[in-house]
C-alpha cells in the first residue's frame, strides 16, 4: 500500500502511516504533477492547500481513500470521489478544544481591552484609567449554537460561574438541561446576554444572521465574539452597532473575506479584536487531526470502515440504481420537515411502505437526516447525519409496512415537535418522478423542488384566486399547483410551486387573510 501526503502534517501522523504503508511526502505538487503521480497511490492524505478535483480523481487509478487532515472538504471534490467509490474522511473533532479556547480568549479580550492595553504600553504610554474593563463573573453568557465547539465554550464558561444560555433550533430542552444550559429562542438571548458568542456553520439561513434587526435587539454595552465562519456577523452593521455604542467591543477569529482585505473598517478599530483565523491554530490541533485521519487511512486500507467518513458508503450498482430516486425524495421530505418545524425536533418516525419495506431503508433514513439537518448543520452528510441526530437529541424510528393502500411504494415522515406533529408522505411515480403526495392529512400531488407555498385554508369561493391574483401583482409566477380538502366548503390545503422567492410581508399578509389558517413557505 502507498500514500501520498501532499500538504504539511503533523509528523506523528506521517509516523503512524509508516506503521503501515509506504508514504511519500511531496508537498507543493502542481495540478498537472499531482495528476501524474496519483495513479501511483492508494491513498492520499491532504489539508487545505491540494486541491483534488475530479480530473486527480479520475487519474487516480488505486485510490481507495482522501483523507482531509481538519474539517472542511471544499477542496476536494466529493461528489466524484462517492462516484469511484472513494471514501473520503476528515477529522471532525480534532480542533474542537483549539477553537472552543480561542473564543475563550477573545472573550477574555473584548472584556478586559488586553490587545489595545499591550499595544499602547508598547507605544510608551501608561493608560491605566483607559482600559477599565468588565468581568465575566455572574454576566449572561449567550451561545449562539450548541454544537461540538458550543457545549465546550459551555462547559468552560459555568467554570467562570457565568450563567450560559443558549440558542440553538434544533437542541431539546432535555438535551440543554442535560448539558446544564438554559435553552431560549434567539431574540431572547439577544435581548438578555451580557456575551454573545457565535457557533454555527456559515448556511443560507444563517448568513447575517447577526445584522441590523439582531443588534437592535441586544443590551447597549454587549460584547460580541465570532470564531465560527465570517460571514455569520454582518460586518457592516457590526461596525454601526459599535459607532452607537450598542456594542462595546468585538473578537473576530473569521471574517467575510479572508484573509482581511488591507483597506477593511475593521483593521486598526480600537474597539474591534481580530486574529487571522487562528481557531484551529495550536499544535495540538495540527497533531491531532493528523493522527486521527493517518489512522482512519491505515483502517480503510485494510478494510476496516471509516469513523469519520464524508461521503456516503458504498453501495452495489444494482441497489444504487433502485434506490436513487427514493434518495431523493427522502433527502427533499427531510429539508420539507425541517423547514416546517416549529422548534426543537424530539422525535422523527420513518415509515417504509409496499414495495420500499423490501428494501435495504439504512441509506433512506440517513438521507432522510441529512436533508433534515442539513439547514441548520454545516457539513452534514449521509454518514455523519444519524450521529449529529443523536447528539442533538432526536429519536429516529424505523416501521416497515408492507401493505400500502394507493401507491407501489410510499415514504411517510412523522415529526415532533414540543407543540405538534408534522406527517408527509411522499412516492415515486414512474421510474424517477419524485412526488409530495400528502401533508398535514391532506392528499396532494406537488414536484418536491424549488418553492413552494402550503396554505392551510377554508374551501371558500375566491380564496385561491385571490393568493394567485397577489402573487401576480408581485411578479411571482406559479409552476404548479395541488388542492387537498376534507370535503366541500371544509378545510383544504393547498401547494403552490412558484418560479420566485416570495417576500416574507407577501406571506404574512396571506396568512393574514380571514379564510387562511396558515401559510408556509419552503425552498427545496
Amino acid at each position: 500500500m502507498r500514500v501520498l501526503v501532499s500538504d504539511p502534517v503533523a509528523a506523528e501522523g506521517v509516523e503512524i502511516l509508516r506503521g503501515g504503508a509506504d508514504v511519500d511526502v511531496i508537498t507543493g505538487l502542481t495540478r498537472e504533477e499531482l495528476i501524474a503521480r496519483i495513479k501511483e497511490y492508494d491513498g492520499l492524505v491532504v489539508r487545505s492547500e491540494t486541491k483534488v478535483t475530479a480530473e486527480v480523481i479520475q487519474a487516480a487509478e488505486r485510490l481507495k481513500v482522501i483523507a482531509r487532515a481538519g474539517v472542511g472538504v471544499d477542496n476536494i471534490d466529493v461528489p466524484a470521489a462517492t462516484h469511484r467509490g472513494i471514501v473520503v474522511v476528515n477529522s471532525p473533532e480534532g480542533n474542537t478544544i483549539a477553537a472552543a479556547e480561542q473564543a475563550l480568549a477573545l472573550l477574555f479580550a473584548v472584556a478586559r481591552s488586553t490587545p489595545q492595553a499591550h499595544a499602547s504600553v508598547q507605544a510608551g504610554r501608561w493608560e491605566r484609567g483607559k482600559f477599565v474593563g468588565v468581568e465575566l463573573y455572574k454576566k449572561v453568557l449567550g451561545v449562539i449554537g450548541l454544537g461540538k465547539i458550543g457545549q465546550q465554550v459551555a462547559r468552560r464558561a459555568h467554570g467562570l460561574e457565568m450563567r450560559v444560555i443558549v440558542s440553538d433550533p434544533f437542541v431539546t430542552q432535555e438535551h440543554a438541561q442535560s448539558l446544564g444550559v438554559e435553552l431560549v429562542e434567539l431574540p431572547e438571548l439577544l435581548e438578555t446576554a451580557d456575551f454573545i458568542t457565535v457557533h454555527v456553520p456559515l448556511t443560507r439561513d444563517t448568513r447575517h444572521l447577526i445584522g441590523e434587526e439582531a443588534f437592535a435587539r441586544m443590551k447597549t454595552g454587549v460584547r460580541l465574539v465570532n470564531c465560527a465562519r465570517g460571514g455569520v456577523i454582518d460586518e457592516a452593521a457590526l461596525l454601526r452597532a459599535i459607532e452607537s455604542g450598542k456594542v462595546a467591543m468585538a473578537g473576530l477569529d473569521v471574517f467575510e473575506k479572508e484573509p482581511l482585505p488591507a483597506d477593511s473598517p475593521l483593521r486598526g478599530h480600537d474597539r474591534i479584536i481580530t486574529t487571522p483565523h487562528l481557531g484551529a491554530s495550536t499544535r495540538e490541533a495540527q497533531v491531532n487531526v493528523a493522527i486521527d485521519v493517518c489512522e482512519q487511512v491505515l483502517e480503510i486500507l485494510n478494510g476496516r470502515p471509516a469513523r469519520s467518513a464524508v461521503n456516503t458508503p458504498a453501495i452495489s450498482a444494482e441497489v444504487l440504481g433502485r434506490l436513487e430516486p427514493f434518495l431523493r425524495l427522502a433527502e427533499k421530505l427531510g429539508r420539507l420537515q425541517s423547514q416546517l418545524a416549529d422548534g426543537p425536533i424530539g422525535q422523527v418516525e420513518v415509515t417504509y411502505s409496499g414495495d420500499l419495506a423490501d428494501l435495504e431503508t439504512a441509506p433512506l433514513t440517513r438521507a432522510l437526516l441529512k436533508g433534515l439537518l442539513d439547514p441548520v448543520v454545516s457539513g452534514v452528510n449521509y454518514v455523519s447525519a444519524p450521529a449529529i441526530a443523536e447528539r442533538r437529541g432526536i429519536r429516529v424510528t424505523e416501521i416497515r409496512s408492507g401493505a400500502s393502500e394507493d401507491y407501489t411504494s410510499l415514504l411517510t415522515v412523522g415529526v415532533w415537535t414540543q407543540s405538534k406533529k408534522v406527517v408527509v408522505s411522499g412516492t415515486l411515480f414512474g421510474k424517477q418522478d419524485i412526488r409530495i403526495v400528502s401533508l398535514h392529512g391532506y392528499r396532494i400531488d406537488i414536484e418536491p423542488e424549488g418553492y413552494l407555498l402550503f396554505m392551510l385554508h377554508h374551501d371558500r369561493p375566491g380564496v385561491i384566486g385571490q393568493v394567485g391574483t397577489m402573487l401576480g401583482q408581485h411578479n411571482i409566477n406559479i409552476a404548479g399547483m395541488s388542492v387537498g380538502r376534507e370535503e366541500i366548503r371544509g378545510k383544504a390545503l393547498m401547494a403552490l410551486k412558484i418560479d420566485e422567492p416570495m417576500p416574507p410581508a407577501l406571506r404574512e399578509e396571506i396568512a393574514k387573510m380571514p379564510e387562511v389558517r396558515s401559510a408556509e413557505l419552503v425552498e427545496l
